[in-house]
């Protein structure tokens, strides 16, 4: 818009150049024009550049300076022309394209929304990241919302605007509640009033106004505010009695000026006495001299100013701050930190009293120019979501600024410079008939599977995990290994982490890319975890490392028998392949049988099984072994003891003991 220094309010300049450039040389006409540009003067220097470039004159400097100007003034078409130029034009001298500031490809992006040519925009804006990175937030921003012209539509057509009757050919903006009124700032008419060098438009004044419904009435100038430059942007005490506003730094009926002979901005103070007019005029201990501080807000408790500043500790152009109101003064300002502010410009804030905060963004992916961007805010005036751009027709591809709304009644106001209006800027009221989204939901499903047979795995836990190793959801697969998960967030395009798990699998992982608007499906790949080899040292027992459960033998018989030779010709290749080893044989049986005979019959077969382990290749002194009957029973199922079958087939077993290795 056009009434901000260094980003982008009203201000003025103590000092200017008023000579024409005729019969000036092409040297001089350019350094008069540079002159006008460099002390802020953006509607001589328009005017200069522009005389110059008519007669064929086009160099980098001027086409720089020029679309600059136009974009400082918020004429972003005509910015847009001028940037057009400078990025298709060539060095004279060498022929080759010029070498271009980073930020004027971001600025180029900008001015290419105003004539609603996106997919360039977004190509410029590709540009942009490619020379920045990760080293400005504009930059990271728009890679992590490529789709946020999918963002802005969800938040769309929620209301209609309607241009108020008190907006003129002049400029009407940032309107307060009041009361049942408003109080907004206007440009002062007559051709004696001062003008703004920055902008060309008259100083600004503050009136009041009373409302009926969608409309407003002009009523009158607020008495002991306005000074002869520029008031705007007011904020009220939940009482009425207390007002603070901007000004330009004049207090006392004295002016003062920065280094650079600009006038800043300063936010005031005033108390309304009985009356009804405004008196005690103070400037807040923020204030600087070197920095501007305007716009304030007051938070729905009344316990935090908020305003936007470009003092020290700023991110970007100008940031979002907010100091504590305390008895005797107020706290020190505090940035609200890079969730909020930009490498932009972020400007205008308004607390509503459900505890969102509205301000203007020119550093979010947006539609053009200054969008109005919401966050929701905890009872300590924390952010507790992503900004959202609040959509159209709230925002367009100019700028769109000064967003307030009462949020018993729904009825609201906002400035814009949009095409259409009276003036230069013109205040809309309107009515929200839908809330704004903060959130969406993510819809996820999909299915989980062995990954070398590629069959479903059942009853798998399945879980969603954020940045920071944060657990966001979890479910349980079907009996088909089937599973969805729906997550409520920030809107946006999010990389999640999607993991899996069960008995006998390693845990599987993949990364999804969740979009609010469609349902994501995934395939999540469980790899089997091979059988734990026992270690093998003196005192294993090979048949629990082979799982030999038993060495069969027929009934009353200590011959091998074919399946029992199977078995021990694991023992012979685990020994032959560990030719240091030695293995005792140990043979039991169960108690039923007389214990004498159980042990002759379990001292055979342990004679036979190592005979047949000699025969097959394994030396003899490798190989003990001993036939233990019923000694050494693994439970209680001794002589007369009545157990089940499968509690004596526990103690009818084999052993294959290292004892050396």
């Amino acid at each position: 818009m056009k009434k901000q220094i260094p980003f982008y309010l009203l201000a003025i300049l103590v000092s200017t150049f008023t000579q024409t450039i005729c019969g000036q040389s092409e040297k001089e006409a350019l350094q008069k024009a540079a002159n006008y540009y460099k002390n802020l003067d953006y509607v001589q220097a328009i005017n200069a550049y522009e005389s110059i470039a008519r007669k064929g004159v086009e160099t980098q400097e001027l086409l720089e300076n020029l679309a600059n100007a136009y974009y400082y003034n918020a004429d972003y078409k005509q910015a847009n022309k001028w940037y057009a130029k400078l990025f298709a034009n060539t060095d004279a001298k060498t022929g080759k394209p010029y070498n271009i500031n980073p930020e004027y490809y971001y600025r180029y992006a900008q001015t290419l929304k105003s004539v609603e040519d996106y997919e360039a925009s977004d190509k410029m804006m590709d540009k942009f990241v490619a020379l920045k990175g990760n080293t400005d937030s504009r930059a990271v921003l728009f890679q992590k919302n490529r789709d946020y012209q999918a963002e802005i539509k969800r938040n769309s057509d929620r209301m209609v605007l309607h241009p108020l009757q008190i907006n003129t050919n002049k400029s009407e903006y940032g309107t307060a509640f009041y009361g049942n009124n408003i109080v907004y700032a206007t440009s002062k008419g007559g051709i004696l009033k001062k003008r703004a060098d920055w902008t060309g438009d008259n100083f600004y004044s503050l009136y009041e106004a009373t409302t009926d419904s969608l409309q407003v009435f002009k009523k009158g100038k607020l008495n002991g505010i306005n000074t002869k430059f520029n008031e705007s942007t007011a904020a009220f005490s939940k009482d009425g009695n207390t007002i603070y506003f901007t000004r330009n730094n004049f207090i006392h009926n004295e002016v003062k000026t920065n280094g650079d002979e600009t006038v800043l901005l300063k936010i005031f103070k005033a108390t309304k006495n009985k009356s009804g007019k405004w008196e005690d005029v103070k400037e807040m201990p923020f204030n600087s001299n070197i920095h501007s501080v305007a716009h304030p807000a007051l938070s729905p408790d009344g316990k935090y100013i908020y305003f936007a500043s470009d003092m020290k500790g700023t991110i970007g152009a100008s940031d979002i701050y907010r100091a504590k109101i305390l008895k005797n003064g107020y706290g020190k300002p505090e940035n609200l930190g890079a969730l909020i502010n930009t490498q932009g410009r972020e400007s205008f804030p308004f607390v509503s009293d459900d505890n969102i905060l509205y301000y203007s963004s020119d550093g979010f992916p947006g539609l053009g120019g200054l969008d109005i961007y919401a966050v929701k805010l905890d009872e300590e005036g924390n952010p507790i979501s992503k900004p959202v751009n609040v959509g159209r027709p709230a925002n367009s591809a100019e700028d769109d600024f000064c967003y307030v709304i009462n949020s018993k009644t729904k009825i609201g106001y906002l400035t814009s410079n949009r095409p259409g209006g009276k003036g230069s800027d013109d205040i809309y009221s309107f009515y929200e008939h839908t809330p704004l989204r903060f959130t969406c939901q993510y819809s996820l499903s999909g299915v989980v599977k062995d990954a070398d047979t590629k069959q479903t795995i059942p009853m798998a836990k399945v879980t969603l995990w954020g940045a920071n190793n944060t657990l966001l959801e979890e479910t349980t697969a079907d009996e088909e290994g089937r599973f969805s998960l729906l997550y409520t967030a920030d809107c946006g395009d999010l990389q999640l982490l999607l993991k899996s798990e069960k008995e006998q699998y390693q845990s599987g992982q993949q990364s999804v890319a969740l979009n609010s608007t469609q349902k994501v499906t995934a395939e999540v790949l469980l790899t089997p975890v091979p059988p734990a080899t026992p270690k093998i040292e003196v005192g294993t027992d090979l048949a629990k490392v082979l799982k030999i459960e038993n060495i069969y033998f027929d009934y009353d018989k200590a011959n091998i028998r074919k399946d029992a030779a199977e078995q021990l010709a694991k023992i012979v290749a685990i020994m032959k392949e560990h030719p240091t080893m030695k293995v005792d044989v140990r043979l039991h049986t169960d108690s039923r049988g007389s214990d004498k005979y159980n042990l002759a019959l379990s001292e055979r077969r342990a004679k036979s099984t190592i005979k047949w382990i000699v025969s097959h290749g394994i030396n003899k002194n490798r190989i003990t072994g001993k036939g233990y009957g019923e000694t050494q029973l693994v439970n209680g199922c001794s002589n007369g003891v009545p157990c089940t079958e499968e509690e004596h087939q526990a103690n009818r077993r084999s052993e294959f003991i290292i004892v050396q290795f």
